[in-house]
C-alpha cells in the first residue's frame, strides 16, 4: 500500500448489503461518460432505450419477420464511401 492511502475514516462493509442484492457496476468509455452528468441520467437513457426496443419488438410480433439483407453480415470488407465533391452555385452558372 502507498503511504497516501488513508483508511482512517473507512467503514467496513458499507456496500456489502447492496452488493449482495446484485448491484451491477458498468464502466463507461470516457466519450460516453462525458455525455451524462450523473448516474440518474444514464439510467433514464437506458430505460428509454429499453422501452423503445420493447415497443419495436411488440410490433414485430404482430407482423411476420422478414430477414433484412442489409443487416446480414458479409464476408467482404466494407467499401469506403468517398464524399461527393461540392460545386458552388456560382460555378454551376
Amino acid at each position: 500500500m502507498l503511504e497516501e492511502y488513508d483508511f482512517s475514516n473507512a467503514v467496513r462493509g458499507k456496500y456489502y448489503e447492496q452488493y449482495r442484492q446484485g448491484t451491477n457496476v458498468v464502466l463507461l468509455d470516457a466519450d460516453v461518460a462525458n455525455v451524462f452528468p450523473n448516474a440518474a441520467a444514464v439510467n433514464d437513457a437506458l430505460r428509454l432505450l429499453v422501452a423503445l426496443a420493447d415497443a419495436k419488438a411488440g410490433r414485430r410480433q404482430k407482423s411476420p419477420i422478414r430477414p433484412n439483407k442489409a443487416l446480414q453480415p458479409t464476408s467482404r470488407a466494407p467499401r469506403k464511401v468517398e464524399p461527393k465533391p461540392t460545386v458552388s452555385r456560382a460555378a454551376r452558372g
